[in-house]
């Protein structure tokens, strides 16, 4: 955890102060009443998630300080109900949609809120947050954190936010995916860098997330280069599993400075060199990954080879030569067809290379179909050649499958567009489906039909 930055704490200050003097806050100490604390909240609340943004944004290895300094009674339980949702969900979940380890955090924050002279006007914004975190925590954990508590009506309280329905797992986690979509538009992601090997471990998965979710968003990461400097010169965790597959999510997506860089060349090759299954395991965890992010783009494959020692002989090395070529040329190119062509039909069908390379290819196919405007269909039907050919060479069912799916967004789209039947564009377009789909087996004649069939109004 990183200390906080004086000009983030000087500006809490200011809020800080401008509730102990406000007439609101004087309004809710005479009254005590609900009313009374919401105007309290609607006047200071906002300013305090303005700063939490800007620290969120520019300094996210701070958020955990930011939250701790929050767990002050002059800031009057102001935006604790946020910091607490942030602590539920930042926790990682096993399979049975449990925390794998306890969160700390979280039971700080709930401990203060418990505390609190205001709880009995804060409880009312964190039932939902408490019933989340309890679920997804162990009985053991919630016993001792409410039989901690002595204020019989709080431990009442506490006591009725563990819910009996959340016991059946589906239920669980039908309960956290509708909780986290209440704050998908609000960035409270952090992550802890430690040190030694043990805690790296017990961190990994959520510095992997962290930096997934920095990475694919236009955020400024630049002070966090020197956490992941750190991280990547530290001897003791260079032959680890976590620290290759963290190598590789650097590699993808991130600027380093020159001596971040030269750390990850170094880190990823001597990983490489003394791991059983090195390249294996790269390509498994390039394979899932490419499926969580829905396709790597080729500015990132070009990114990760740049730190590939093509010194080393193993399977790394050929697929990041056959990548070489297919982004050098284009994968249209005649001879990167050939090049995927060769490579491919040297390895089993079902192999992890073969998948990459199907993986590869699909997403720069994605990516073309999602940038192709309607008016430029006379593309589509020049690309199609390719789709023949990839097809042909991989003769995979589901990545025809995925082609057909992006080739049939792409034809919704141009209808949306071109809604004259009659229009040479409409024509154009269905004549060319009609034909391709079927020859490709995307579709039967039938099914095809129905994509240009007019649907009729039900009367009213």
């Amino acid at each position: 955890m990183i200390e906080l930055d004086k000009k983030y704490k000087t500006a809490l200050d200011n809020v800080k102060s401008s509730i102990q003097l406000s007439e609101e806050l004087k309004n809710y100490l005479d009254e005590e009443g609900t009313e009374e604390y919401k105007e309290l909240v609607s006047k200071f609340e906002n300013s305090i998630h303005e700063i939490y943004e800007q620290v969120a944004a520019d300094n996210p290895l701070q958020l955990l300080s930011l939250e701790k300094y929050l767990l002050d009674e002059q800031f009057e339980g102001l935006y604790l109900p946020k910091v607490l949702g942030y602590s539920v969900l930042r926790g990682r979940v096993n399979e049975n949609v449990k925390y794998h380890r306890p969160q700390e955090h979280f039971a700080e924050v709930l401990e203060f809120i418990i505390n609190s002279s205001n709880f009995e006007q804060i409880k009312q914004r964190v039932g939902q947050s408490i019933q989340v975190g309890f679920a997804l925590s162990s009985d053991i954990w919630i016993t001792n954190t409410i039989d901690k508590v002595t204020n019989k009506r709080v431990k009442s309280f506490l006591s009725s936010q563990k819910m009996h329905r959340y016991l059946d797992p589906k239920i669980r986690n039908s309960a956290l995916v509708k909780y986290r979509k209440q704050f998908q538009s609000l960035n409270f992601q952090t992550a802890v860098f430690p040190s030694d090997l043990h805690e790296f471990q017990l961190e990994a998965e959520s510095i992997k997330d962290f930096l997934i979710y920095r990475a694919k968003s236009d955020y400024d990461n630049s002070n966090i280069l020197p956490a992941i400097n750190e991280l990547l010169s530290n001897a003791k965790l260079r032959e680890s599993i976590d620290m290759y597959e963290i190598c590789i999510i650097l590699g993808l997506y991130y600027n380093l400075d020159e001596k971040g860089a030269k750390l990850l060349g170094e880190d990823s090759t001597k990983v490489r060199e003394k791991l059983d299954q090195s390249g294996a395991h790269f390509m498994s965890f390039l394979n899932a990954h490419s499926d969580k992010v829905n396709g790597i783009s080729q500015d990132a494959e070009r990114s990760l080879a740049s730190y590939i020692d093509r010194g080393v002989s193993d399977i790394l090395t050929n697929y990041f030569s056959v990548l070489d070529k297919v982004n050098s040329l284009g994968y249209v190119h005649e001879d990167a067809l050939a090049a995927v062509r060769e490579y491919y039909y040297k390895n089993e069908g079902l192999s992890i290379e073969n998948e990459a390379i199907r993986k590869s290819i699909l997403s720069k196919l994605r990516q073309f179909l999602q940038n192709l405007q309607p008016d430029d269909y006379n593309e589509y039907f020049e690309i199609n050649k390719t789709f023949t050919a990839y097809m042909d060479i991989f003769s995979n069912q589901k990545f025809n499958q995925d082609l057909k799916d992006l080739c049939l967004k792409y034809v919704k789209r141009c209808l949306k567009q071109f809604t004259d039947k009659r229009g040479k564009e409409y024509q154009d377009i269905k004549k060319f489906i009609k034909a391709s789909f079927v020859d490709y087996g995307f579709m039967t004649e039938k099914e095809v039909n129905e994509i240009f069939k007019t649907r009729r109004k039900p009367r009213s």
